[in-house]
């Protein structure tokens, strides 16, 4: 090819017109959700039933508040006791002790394999079991007893329920960030004499955090709502508040919707929470 051809093949490449790839059906489905977001807006502003007002007043109520606390709370403890006990379980997992490997591995299968409403409904019965709890010598005699009902009370029935349910699936988290690290640290650690309390503590853990915390901040984002599960506890948490309230009034729906509405709010705090702890140890990862 010569010269000239070369030029005027730059040429015509130079004034090509540039024409932008069109989509139809991009602009229909806008038109579509269009039309279905103002249907939606529309029954929302208009339809009484929703009762907007009774929402508005109760809103700040102490009582949805004094609720709303108590569900932050649980969820904190109850999350507390998961990752605690998720951590205890991984660490038995990964042990080559066949008796602490058989052990993490039959809690992870019995909690996950049972439904948390039950296991609530066990802890919050357990006196039906056990009317006292005691430690002793076994098959000999007592040492200290105490009465059921007392001990485990609807707030500790609760934590317990959610805090135990949690911690088999934060194991599994926990376990799969540690096993994601690559174990040439681990042997380069191990070279340098560093024990293995302290090699998970300062070497393991900070690296599999990057792959632990997406999980564990979904599994909080789900605590969060699980803990209306504990309303059959009779414990007052938000959703429990709301029906203490409506079974008063008899304005089931808004009351459910402002329960609802603090729900959305505080997810949507832990959401951005969670962008930023990623972020946070995402820290010098290739994006």
């Amino acid at each position: 090819m010569t010269s000239a051809t070369l030029a005027t093949s730059s040429d015509d490449v130079e004034t090509l017109e540039v024409v932008k790839l069109r989509h139809p059906w991009r602009w229909v489905s806008y038109v579509v959700v269009g039309v279905l977001v103002a249907m939606l807006v529309s029954s929302l502003v208009t339809n009484q039933n929703y009762g907007w007002p009774v929402v508005a007043a109760y809103f700040f109520s102490s009582r949805i508040l004094n609720g709303l606390l108590a569900t932050l709370w649980l969820t904190v403890l109850a999350m507390g006791v998961g990752i605690v006990l998720g951590v205890v379980l991984a660490v038995m997992r990964l042990s080559r002790n066949p008796m602490l490997w058989s052990v993490s591995m039959a809690y992870t299968w019995f909690f996950r394999g049972t439904p948390v409403f039950v296991q609530l409904l066990f802890w919050g019965y357990i006196s039906a079991l056990y009317p006292r709890l005691s430690v002793g010598i076994p098959f000999g005699p007592e040492l200290v007893a105490f009465d059921t009902n007392l001990l485990i009370t609807p707030v500790a029935a609760a934590i317990l329920g959610l805090g135990l349910n949690e911690g088999a699936y934060m194991g599994e988290i926990v376990r799969a960030g540690v096993e994601a690290v690559d174990k040439g640290q681990i042997e380069a650690s191990q070279a340098l004499g560093m024990k293995r309390a302290r090699i998970l503590r300062r070497i393991v853990l900070p690296q599999a955090m990057r792959v632990i915390v997406p999980p564990m901040a979904n599994n909080t984002i789900s605590m969060l709502k699980s803990t209306s599960l504990v309303s059959v506890l009779a414990f007052p948490e938000l959703l429990y508040s709301a029906q203490l309230i409506y079974s008063e009034n008899f304005l089931t729906v808004p009351l459910l919707i402002t329960a609802s509405i603090w729900y959305l709010l505080v997810t949507s705090v832990l959401t951005v929470g969670q962008h930023y702890v990623e972020r946070y140890y995402g820290r010098g990862t290739a994006s």
